[in-house]
């Protein structure tokens, strides 16, 4: 997975010093990510109802930054993950 994913990793994880990492940090990127597909899933809902093709933006957007949320959180480095919080 890490091979699949490693254009969104190499973008967190390049780069050397020190970082200040803590659990709570993954914790809050993978519910962050959570969130955002629960809202990328809603908007998906109400544009198929609707037929407004305006929806795809906030789910475009709101997917796109759950996924790498939830990349970042699950197979992301401690220091991809610090850093995706800038706390670097």
């Amino acid at each position: 997975m890490k091979k699949l994913c490693f254009p969104i990793l190499n973008m967190f994880e390049s780069g050397e010093g020190e970082y200040d990492y803590k659990k709570s940090h993954r914790t809050i990127l993978l519910v962050l990510g959570l969130l955002c597909f629960v809202i990328a899933t809603v908007s998906l809902v109400f544009t198929l109802k609707t037929g407004e093709f305006a929806g795809v933006i906030p789910i475009a957007v709101f997917g796109i930054t759950g996924i790498v949320c939830e990349v970042v959180g699950l197979l992301g480095s401690d220091q991809a993950v610090a850093r995706i919080w800038k706390r670097h």
